[in-house]
């Protein structure tokens, strides 16, 4: 009998699991998948590191889940297969043994516990009624999901009145004095007041669709990004005759590969930030400070049915037209079937975002802080363009460049799309 775990899943924490793939009884092969879980930002299979018959399934659905928590119990599993989940297996019993610790015991004992027992304290806060202090005033008694999130909103956590078990500060907590903070504290313009809640059954038949995890996540992520980002966005054409022109005879070439016209935008994009490297690069929080990156991992905005993901292309820099197809192909593909794992949607330095044949003559997107900028590709269209003595039909691409003010100044966005849009209208530029 083995239990098969929860592999490594990056910095996700507390992912819920949206589909059961197996019952017990059920023989399963090597690689198949026994559960899909779902992050912020995406949903994954968990699959079977070795084939066996499943004997218990250990979790249900809307469960949330941790690196190394267990799933299912197989039993004749293959014995010489290696024993990958020995660790996670060790490291899930770390919660459960947490948990047969006696409620009685001191708050500050319980504080130096390992800090698997936070998200199983977190996921269920009191209400404010119960608040009780920690023991020891001198002590902050919050797990480390709890403290990361504090970091992150700039909430000194000594100042925070628990309402967890003895005292515990969980992330309700942490929200709920930034609410207060902000409702409390003077401002010099009218407060932003909420949406106000409408009936909208009152004018007739409506439908409750809710929003999938990863849309909710996502429209989080773009309002704090709207935010916090000082929006400026500048336009451009681009006459893509010439590369249109190449491109078909590369497809020519090699008619299996699906040549669009997003590597070689990828391609610009990366020659251009090598000459302006403000664009590949991040600001500090304290705004203080650029933290510029020597890599190149491009950002590739893909419409799901779950709603908008970025995977990411790693070191595109350092791939061929085919190779950066191929990979972003790949990367859409595993997207849209919802395949992505942790690692394909961290680290990205730039986005492009594209609407390809949709349509649209242009469009402000939201720059993916912490990124600088971001592109957002339309439909291209032919046009007539005045050559000095005629008009001539030409392939015209409309470029939206949305970029963080506070980081980037006009004059420097100008320059971006110039040399942007004239290594699209002679590839060749690529070459030096």
């Amino acid at each position: 009998m083995r239990e098969v775990t929860i592999p490594d899943i990056g910095d996700a924490e507390e992912v819920e699991v949206i589909e059961i793939c197996v019952s017990p009884g059920d023989a399963v092969a090597e690689n198949d998948a026994l559960i899909v879980i779902e992050s912020d930002k995406a949903s994954m299979e968990v699959p079977s590191p070795f084939a066996g018959t499943v004997s218990e399934v250990l979790v249900a659905l809307s469960d949330h889940v941790n690196a190394g928590d267990a799933i299912v119990r197989l039993e004749g599993a293959e014995r010489d297969a290696p024993d990958v989940d020995a660790p996670a297996a060790e490291a899930g019993t770390a919660p459960e043994a947490a948990h047969t610790a006696p409620e009685t015991a001191p708050p500050d004992a319980r504080a130096e516990q390992p800090p698997t027992t936070a998200p199983q304290v977190d996921a269920a806060p009191q209400a404010p009624t119960a608040v009780q202090q920690p023991a020891s005033p001198g002590k902050v008694y919050a797990g480390p999901a709890v403290r990361r999130l504090a970091r992150e909103m700039g909430v000194p956590l000594s100042e925070v009145q628990g309402t967890g078990v003895a005292g515990r500060i969980v992330k309700d907590d942490v929200k709920a004095f930034v609410k207060r903070a902000l409702t409390a504290q003077p401002m010099q313009g009218p407060a932003l007041q909420p949406m106000e809640a409408i009936d909208f059954s009152r004018f007739g038949d409506v439908e409750i669709v809710p929003l999938t995890r990863i849309r909710q996540r996502g429209a989080a992520n773009l309002h704090r990004s709207w935010q916090h980002v000082v929006h400026v966005t500048a336009h451009d054409d681009a006459d893509v005759t010439d590369l249109e022109t190449f491109r078909a005879s590369l497809r020519e070439e090699a008619p299996d590969a699906k040549l669009t016209p997003l590597p070689f935008i990828v391609k610009a994009c990366i020659h251009a930030m090598r000459r302006h490297p403000r664009f590949n690069a991040s600001l500090d929080p304290s705004a203080t400070a650029l933290v510029c990156k020597r890599y190149f991992h491009i950002g590739i905005a893909v419409d799901t049915e779950d709603g908008l993901v970025v995977p990411v292309v790693r070191d595109a820099d350092q791939l061929g037209l085919f190779d950066l197809a191929e990979k972003i192909a790949a990367l859409s593909q595993a997207a849209r079937e919802g395949k992505l794992r942790p690692d394909d949607l961290q680290g990205g330095s730039f986005t492009i975002s594209s609407l390809g044949a949709i349509g649209g003559t242009g469009f402000t997107p939201i720059v993916n802080a912490p990124e600088v900028a971001i592109l957002g590709v339309a439909r291209l269209a032919v046009r007539p363009v005045w050559d000095g003595a005629e008009f001539r039909p030409r392939k015209l691409l409309p470029l939206s460049l949305s970029y963080d003010h506070r980081a980037i100044n006009g004059a420097e966005a100008g320059r971006f799309m110039a040399e942007l849009v004239a290594t699209l209208e002679d590839i060749r530029r690529l070459a030096l």
